[in-house]
Parts: C-alpha cells; structure tokens; sequence
C-alpha cells in the first residue's frame, strides 16, 4: 500500500525536459514517408518552386540586363534593392499574418462542423419529426420501386422502348451545392482588401520618392546608374497592386494548405515575364525600360490566374463589413513589420554600401545578393508547410504533432541548406560568366562565392524557423529579436565595410544570418512563450498506472 502511494507520489511530480532537444527529436525519420512526412513534401515541394519562380525570373533578368553595360545591372540592382525593402514591408507581415489566421479560421470550423455532426441532439420534436419523415420516406421508397420496376418492364420491351432521353438532371441542386463546398473565411477577404489598399499606397510613394530613394542608396544626380535606376524604378512600382495583391492571394492558398496553384500561375507569370524580357530589352531596344514593362505584365497575369481559382474556393464577399477583421490584422502586422523592417534595412544597408564603392562592385554585389536570396528562398517553402501545418496543430492543440513538425522541417533545413552550398558554390564559381562579361565584375563574384555558399546551411535554418514561429503565431518575440540583431548588425555593417570593403559587407551579412537563427532557434530551444509545453513531461504509462 505504501509503495503505490510513493509511485502515485512519483508520478505527481513535474519533470521537465530539456527543449532544445526537440530539434533531434526523431531524427532517424528524417527521410521516412510516413504521414507528416508527405503532409510536409506535399505542402513543401510547390511553394518552395513557386518561391522560387520569382527569383529565377529575377535572375534571368539579371543575365539580360548584364548584357547591356555594368552600369545598367548596378543601376537596376539599385532599384532592386528599393523595391525588395518596399515589398518587404508590406508583403511579408500581409502573407504570414494571412497563412497562419486563414488556417487557424478554417481549421476551428472544420472542428465546429465535424462536433456538431458528430453528436447532434434531439429533443421530442425532433424525434416526432423524424418519425413522421420516415413513414414519408418509405412511402416515397415504395413508389420509387414501382416505378423503376415499371421503367425496367419498358425497357425489357421493344415495343416501348423508343429513343428514351435520359432523365433530367437537377442542375440548380448541384449548383447550390458547388456554392456551398465554398470556404467562408473572413481573413480571406481581409487579405485581399488589404492588399488593394496597400498596394496603390507602395505605387504612390515609390513614383513620387523614386529620386529621393535612389538618392540615398548612394546614386546622386551626377551619377551615370540615375537615369536607368529611375526608369526601372517608376515602371516597376506600376505593378505594386498586382504584386500585394497576388501574394495576399498566396497567402490564402497556404493558408488551404494548397501550394499548387500558386506554384501553376507563378510559373505562367514568369515564363510570360522570360519570354517578353528578350523582346522588349533588345527586339524593341527598350533596354531597362523593356524589363521593367515585361515584369509588370506578367505580375498582372499572375494576379488574374490567382483571383480566378480563388473565386471558386472561397466567398470573396463577406455578409458584412463587420466580418473583416482589420483590426486583428493591424494588431499583428505591427510586430512584422517591425521584423521584416529590421530585416530588409540590413540587406538594403549592405546594397548601399556596394553601391557607394562604385557601379563595378555594385554591380558583381548584385548578382551575389540575387543567387544568395533566391537559394535561400528554397528553404522557405519548408517553412511555409512549417507554419500551416503547426497553425492547424496549434489550433487543435494538437501538440504533439506541434512537436514532431517543428523537429521534421529543421532537420530537412540543415539537410537542404548543405546540398545548397554545394549547388551554388560550384554553380556560381564556373557560372559567373552568364552574368556579366566584364572581368572586373566577374572577379568580385568569384571573391562573394564562399560567402554565399558557405551561409546556405545557416540561411536554411533561419528561413525555417520564421516559419516555425509563424505557425505558433509567436508575432511578438519575432519582431523585438530581429530588432536586436538587425541593431548589432547594423553596427558590424558600417564597421566591417570600411575596415575590408566589399569582402567586409558579405562578411557582415554571414554574422546577421548566424544571429537570425540563434534569435530564431532561442524561443523554442528554452521551451517559453507558445512553446512551454516543450519542458513539461507527462508520467509515462507504466507510472501512471502502477
């Protein structure tokens, strides 16, 4: 008796884990396709190529701009670098903020529906209803058996069956039902809203401030990059509505856990984008302008493609303007924003200083910055199956698949961020030709490649856990950590790049990559915030039951 009172006592008592130790949690899976396994692959796989398709096409564009004079791929690489801080900002807190609620919304009513389905209760009424309802039923059950037995009797005989047309479909219940299969998700709506508005506000403030912006990176009115930097720039931000909003679109579709039909329409819009490039650059001789035009077309067809299978998944219209929920949005927003501000000033930091070094290691810092941002991105669609399946974990409280998720998607971000340092170091070091034909130029990108190379595992893992802490909708810590390490790598930027240069930027932007993961890695790996649940151990069976 005594000794199940010490085991029952045992068993009371709280034992705590050490949380960073989920990142090796079941690791000798890694590579197994069981459930969560395809769960991630199937989510994973599309949006890391429709991640992808973008930058691609911006490093396409790169090669023919190249092509045109190191002064051309600086001067765009300039404009680049205003319009990826722009769309940053807007874009990204949008996204996130539009996957994790749309999957939590649809998630919560799934429950809601499959509870109320499951247990439903009835009272007298009902009962006296459903048997009135089953004497009627069998009625109608006795006539439809004398009448198909009468049809068949027909059909049997030769002198009454007699071209019979088919019977009558009822196209308005299949109609009413098709409208019913479709999603009510408020934030859906939201999404889109949002985008709109934010996007006419980005194309208003980057025509109007084009030369202000392009003043600050370092490009003044004497400077032979101005004319190209401008034109690119004020074309480009003519395609802001369309960029926010298609994204807002992709958000939602993540959201769905449906990452094909963006990765479809990305990949439409960008071999519209790889096909007009040629012509417009060097067939019409519109040079920067003519790359400009052709990105902007095929953003807009991107958003048309989107908008139009969106339509048939989810009531873009909400009953009511109550529904929206701007204030949610905003109240996250803020904290993204925050983040992805102190993000994208390190990058565009680092472009300003390249630029100021002159249009050569502008243009060579360019070229490293696109190849090191687009196999970054890789790793991004990890994250983004990262956040949707723990969004839906989440809300389930699921947190056991919580667990196992977020050691799966870390474990497959090393394991990706290695193979990618192979692909670009070796890539990039014979391939630097297609970029620029100048030998100035190519020397500086063979000098970024162990940089760019080298960072890719650190650069996997970080982009993987913004989308762990997206998913545990960990707003806040995200946006006051990265502000931190955008602060000390701020500090390193300005001191490195006068101390080393060129090579002393790239060594800055490999510290801040490497403080991004620890900031990333620090909120789960001590089991705090959403994450608590990480260092408490329940009794195990054999305890709880002795």
């Amino acid at each position: 008796m005594a000794e199940n009172h010490s085991v029952q006592a045992q068993a009371q008592k709280t034992t705590w884990n050490i949380p960073f130790l989920v990142v090796f949690s079941g690791a000798r899976s890694l590579f197994k396709l069981d459930d969560l396994g395809l769960e991630i692959l199937r989510i994973a796989l599309p949006a890391a190529l429709a991640l992808a398709a973008d930058p691609i096409a911006s490093l396409i564009d790169t090669a023919f701009i190249g092509h045109l004079g190191a002064v051309e791929i600086a001067a765009v690489g300039v404009a680049i670098s205003i319009i990826n801080q722009a769309n940053k900002v807007t874009i990204f807190p949008l996204v996130n903020i539009t996957t994790s609620f749309v999957a939590e919304e649809d998630t919560v009513k799934k429950m809601a529906e499959s509870s109320s389905s499951s247990a439903p209760v009835k009272g007298d009424d009902e009962k006296k209803d459903n048997a009135e309802g089953s004497e009627l039923e069998k009625m109608e059950n006795g006539l439809a058996t004398r009448n198909e037995t009468k049809e068949s009797a027909q059909e049997d005989d030769p002198k009454t069956n007699v071209c019979k047309s088919p019977i009558p479909t009822d196209t308005n219940a299949s109609k009413k039902k098709a409208k019913r299969e479709k999603r009510n998700i408020p934030s859906a709506s939201t999404a889109l809203a949002m985008g709109t508005i934010l996007g006419l506000l980005q194309t208003a403030f980057l025509m109007l401030l084009a030369k202000h912006m392009l003043g600050l990176m370092g490009v003044k009115s004497g400077s032979p990059m101005l004319s190209p930097a401008l034109k690119y720039l004020v074309l480009r931000a003519l395609g802001a509505p369309a960029v926010l909003l298609s994204l807002a679109m992709q958000g939602v579709f993540r959201g769905l856990k449906d990452t094909t039909t963006p990765l479809y329409a990305t990949a439409i819009g960008d071999l519209a984008n790889i096909i007009l490039d040629p012509i417009f650059i060097f067939a019409c001789h519109w040079g920067v302008s003519g790359a400009a035009i052709a990105h902007v077309i095929s953003q807009y067809l991107l958003a048309a493609i989107l908008f139009f299978k969106l339509v048939g998944k989810v009531e873009l219209v909400p009953p009511s303007l109550k529904d929206l929920q701007f204030s949610r949005f905003l109240k996250n927003g803020f904290w993204l924003l925050a983040r992805v501000i102190a993000v994208t000033f390190c990058v565009t930091l680092g472009a300003s200083l390249a630029a100021r070094l002159g249009a050569t290691t502008m243009a060579a810092f360019q070229v490293c910055l696109q190849v090191w941002l687009t196999s970054s991105l890789l790793a991004d669609g990890l994250a983004v199956a990262g956040q949707a399946i723990l969004a839906c974990a989440f809300a389930e409280k699921d947190y056991k698949k919580a667990k196992a998720t977020a050691a799966r998607v870390l474990q497959m971000g090393v394991v990706m961020g290695y193979g990618l340092a192979a692909v670009v170091g070796v890539g990039l070091y014979f391939g630097s030709g297609v970029f620029s034909k100048d030998k100035n130029v190519i020397r500086l990108i063979t000098i970024g490649v162990p940089f760019v190379a080298g960072t890719q595992p650190i650069n996997s893992l970080a982009f993987v856990l913004d989308g762990v802490n997206f998913g545990a909708s960990d707003f806040s810590y995200s946006a006051y950590s990265m502000v931190l390490v955008a602060v000390l790598t701020v500090v390193t930027e300005f001191l490195l790049s006068k101390s080393n240069g060129y090579i002393g930027i790239w060594i800055a932007l490999s510290i801040f990559m490497v403080l991004r993961t620890i900031a990333g890695l620090w909120r789960m790996g001590t089991g705090t915030g959403p994450w608590s649940f990480l260092r408490i151990k329940k009794p195990n069976k054999l305890e709880s039951t002795s």
